[in-house]
């Protein structure tokens, strides 16, 4: 009877411990798993722009004066972490928002700036079910190439 429940005790520990250590590695797997998606969500929108961009400067290569890239550097605005995931999807969504600046008179900017800042000012982002307000802080053009600063912040409804 004694070495019975001691076989049955060594059984329960061998079969807890792979209890664990499938835990552990599902854990591992999973967390490995969520950083190359990540890097796969962004190595896609840098793909994405780099065919628009070169799409542009087929098209616009005997003009010097025209906006032919566009660069959006997004900023945290409050202490609640955001997902990497998610302010590449907002980069991605402004991208395509702005993407009427692509091709413009770089002389003629201040009016489209203005344009710009009163229809994407505060502008709600929907991503994977929430929502954030973004806000253009600075757009400067330098070499053909529009840089534009926003602050992400999560969306509260009032």
């Amino acid at each position: 009877m004694n070495k019975l429940l001691q076989a049955i005790r060594s059984s329960a520990l061998i079969v807890l411990g792979m209890v664990f250590g499938a835990i552990i590695y599902n854990t591992v797997w999973h967390n490995r798993f969520n950083e190359l998606w990540a890097m796969n969500q962004d190595l896609r929108l840098q793909l994405q722009q780099a065919q628009e961009d070169n799409k542009t400067l087929q098209q616009l290569s005997d003009r010097q004066t025209v906006i032919k890239k566009i660069k959006i550097t997004a900023e945290q605005a409050s202490a609640e972490k955001i997902d990497s995931v998610d302010i590449k999807e907002i980069i991605q969504q402004l991208y395509d928002d702005m993407e009427v600046l692509r091709g413009r008179d770089i002389f003629e900017i201040d009016s489209d700036s203005r344009l710009v800042r009163t229809l994407l000012n505060r502008k709600i982002y929907t991503v994977r079910e929430k929502e954030y307000a973004v806000q253009i802080k600075t757009m400067l053009i330098m070499e053909n190439v529009l840089q534009i600063w926003i602050e992400v912040r999560p969306y509260i409804r009032s």
